[in-house]
């Protein structure tokens, strides 16, 4: 009997741990197949991500254009001029004559900050930003002017010393997301004497609290200067500022905020071991010539040093800056002492904008249009060559918050969780101490008192990334019809995955794996051949003049937030209207360099129908708003769907 009974166990035991590492098996399959959903719709979030910075640093090329060309500008607003390619356009001598004026009502009830400060400001103004209060405009000001003074008299890079007893935090981009800002010091403690950090820059831009961020930093650097250290990133700039994050309004009443930028440090170095940086390298950093560098004369890393005549690095009429011209013509009220040379711009455009790569070597950053790819042996050569051991850097987001690469030698930190949707990321912060490992410690802000189940975030982030991937595709219509007929000569109205693969890419160059999305974007047939025109269907850009042409709808729909930042910039009077001529001019200056053919009677058609009360004039933003896509029909939501 009891040998029988043994048997009988041994047998369910069998099954049952059959049944077990089934199970097992399955999980470990869908589980698989999540992650990889979810790291395809990363891909999408970072490839538009790149490609409108890569639009962004190609409208320099147009503000140099377009002040060769729009002659009366110089006439009308010569400051334009200054703002675009000179130094600083107001020299704030006394901080009194700005700050004396604002006054604090009585019926103010936020934050009262106390100059000067002390780690009572710091706790009052995190409570105070916890509770959503607002800082009066007069202490946002003296703040501002505060931190410049001390600025100015730092060096370039930072040098830092830590010990086993001393440890620093290394935190990444923040891109405006408090929230993450205040769970950092939830966990972390607030900065103090004795809990240094280095902030490595992209503080703003994106999140809803950029001032927020930028104040706490501020004040919290002002009280610890020597244990709060802050890098500028490449979003500390006024140019990335207009499409990115700051309002215009915000822009223009804290103008010295421009001046700020400028002065933040671009680099840290602990230990004289590592090299802390937002961006990356390049084949020719020389660290030597970036700790010499009048580091305030890069006002925007957007606008490349001007041509002067006499220039000893401008022998040829035009430079590039990958997809950026400056003209050798332009000429502004810019001096040699006033602006870098175009070697120095160089350098400091490679470590705020550069990223490494697997790949050996050093190439052009395609994705972004600034900057470089650096390898392994890159990261190898220059850490060598300045007895330097690890880079640390951030300007890139990574699913669980940091990533190391190059042997060990490059570590990516990146500090705002949710970056692209709710649940696409963590966030984490480094700890760091002499001879010892770095420490890394992840989290992830999440409004709900229970996380959802992962196939439920994967959803939601899937969704929204094929929605704004559709947003990009129904912008490019004609083009891509136009591409799909040059490929469907028989005229079926169908491609092969191959073929409509090859024109997505080639139409909107984005770099993704078009085959895998081809499931939530277009129909197929039995044959597995892609009904194209599905390619648009559901989806359409609203028309605020029904008559307006399809191609000039999606054109202007394409370059919204480029005319925004043209016309916030051409705007002087801060008004908000632009004339309907000044509207044709502009128009047909952006129309010439874009190489976009669209009839110039379409572009005054629009602007007489637009000009509603026949004043002669346009509420500008209110034209750009009224080109928005319409999803007719949101399939996103559907529980269960995925591209695997």
């Amino acid at each position: 009997m009891g040998c029988g009974t043994s048997s009988v166990t041994d047998t369910r035991s069998e099954q049952v741990l059959k049944a077990a590492l089934v199970i097992q098996n399955w999980y470990r399959g869908y589980s698989t197949r999540l992650k990889a959903r979810q790291r395809y719709a990363l891909t999408i979030f970072q490839s538009i991500e790149y490609a409108d910075e890569q639009g962004q640093l190609q409208l320099s090329n147009f503000f140099s254009f377009m002040l060769e060309n729009y002659a009366h500008i110089h006439e009308k607003d010569p400051e334009i001029v200054a703002r675009l390619f000179g130094s600083t356009l107001q020299d704030y001598k006394d901080r009194q004559d700005y700050v004396a004026f604002v006054d604090v009502p009585n019926s103010y009830n936020g934050p009262r900050l106390q100059f000067p400060l002390t780690f009572t400001d710091i706790d009052l103004l995190v409570d105070a930003f916890k509770q959503q209060q607002i800082l009066h405009a007069r202490y946002v000001l003296e703040v501002l002017f505060e931190t410049k003074k001390v600025l100015k008299q730092m060096p370039n890079f930072t040098h830092v010393k830590t010990s086993p007893s001393k440890e620093i935090t290394i935190c990444g981009d923040l891109h405006g997301k408090l929230d993450d800002l205040l769970l950092i010091f939830y966990k972390n403690g607030l900065p103090s004497g004795s809990n240094s950090y280095i902030f490595n820059g992209d503080f703003v831009d994106r999140g809803r609290n950029s001032i927020e961020i930028l104040m706490i930093l501020f004040v919290s650097f002002l009280v610890y200067p020597n244990d709060l250290h802050l890098n500028r990133g490449n979003h500390e700039d006024f140019m990335m500022n207009l499409r990115y994050g700051f309002t215009k309004e915000i822009l223009c009443k804290y103008k010295i905020l421009e001046d700020v930028y400028t002065w933040l440090p671009i680099g840290t170095i602990i230990d004289n071991e590592i090299l802390v940086i937002h961006g990356g390298i390049s084949e020719s950093t020389d660290l030597n010539l970036l700790h010499r560098v009048e580091r305030h004369k890069m006002k925007s890393v957007l606008m490349p040093p001007t041509p002067l005549d006499g220039d000893p690095d401008t022998s040829v009429k035009k430079k590039k800056f990958n997809a950026t011209i400056v003209p050798q013509e332009v000429k502004t009220s810019a001096s040699h002492s006033e602006q870098l040379t175009k070697h120095e711009w160089e350098q400091v455009i490679d470590i705020l904008w550069s990223d490494p790569r697997g790949k050996r070597g050093c190439y052009p950053n395609t994705s972004r249009g600034g900057g470089c790819y650096f390898g392994p042996d890159i990261t190898s050569k220059v850490l060598n060559r300045y007895q330097l051991k690890m880079l640390i850097r951030s300007h890139e987001c990574k699913p669980e918050g940091y990533e190391i690469c190059h042997d060990g030698k490059v570590i990516t930190i990146f500090s705002a969780s949710n970056y692209y949707e709710e649940g696409s990321n963590r966030g984490a912060y480094i700890k760091l101490s002499s001879g010892m490992a770095p420490r890394f410690f992840q989290y992830q802000v999440t409004r709900a008192t229970c996380l959802r189940p992962l196939y439920q975030r994967v959803n939601a982030i899937e969704s929204s990334a094929i929605r704004i991937l559709r947003e990009r595709i129904i912008a490019r219509k004609t083009d891509l019809i136009h591409a799909f007929q040059l490929q469907d000569r028989s005229k079926s109205g169908k491609l092969s995955m191959s073929q409509w693969a090859f024109s997505m890419e080639n139409t909107l160059g984005l770099n993704l794996p078009w085959r895998s999305l081809s499931s939530r974007l277009v129909t197929t047939d039995t044959n597995g051949d892609i009904n194209y025109m599905s390619s648009f269907q559901d989806i359409h850009i609203q028309k605020p003049v029904k008559e307006a042409q399809s191609t000039l709808i999606e054109t202007l729909y394409r370059y919204r937030s480029d005319l925004q930042i043209i016309f916030n910039v051409i705007d002087s009077d801060h008004s908000g209207l632009i004339s309907v001529e000044e509207f044709r001019s502009m128009w047909k200056l952006f129309n010439s360099h874009y190489n976009i053919h669209i009839d110039d009677f379409q572009i005054d058609e629009l602007a007489e129908r637009m000009d509603l009360n026949k004043d002669g004039s346009i509420d500008f933003n209110e034209f750009l708003k009224a080109f928005h896509v319409v999803h007719k029909l949101d399939k996103l939501n559907k529980s269960g769907s995925g591209l695997l």
